[in-house]
């Protein structure tokens, strides 16, 4: 086992981490990237600092966000640990549990 999946592996256990948090997170990051969801003619512009989001996380989720922006948000916990920062690491860490509520401040892009 590689010393990141040790890491995340650590992580998950002391932080009671989940895969959950993790699609979260990547439904989140789609959103910063394009708060439009890919609507057509439609331009949204979103202080993300009002969401508590600082501007390095932000640039680090949008960079997540433009790579996997047609992804299905299940992808595999590692893969997603090892894109982040350190300051988005801690970020995701302290807000793991409110990343649901960015697809609800956007209602009509949300897809449940």
């Amino acid at each position: 086992m590689s010393q990141e999946h040790n890491e995340l592996f650590q992580i998950h256990q002391m932080s009671n981490l989940k895969s959950r948090h993790f699609a979260d997170l990547i439904r989140a990051a789609q959103l910063i990237f394009d708060p439009t969801a890919g609507i057509v003619g439609s331009h949204v512009v979103v202080d993300w600092q009002e969401f508590g989001i600082p501007d390095e996380v932000e640039l680090n989720l949008k960079l997540l966000g433009q790579k996997y922006q047609y992804a299905c948000p299940n992808i595999p916990d590692a893969i997603i640990w090892s894109q982040l920062t350190p300051a988005t690491r801690n970020w995701f860490l302290d807000n793991k549990d409110e990343l649901w509520k960015f697809e609800e401040a956007f209602p009509p892009l949300d897809e449940d």
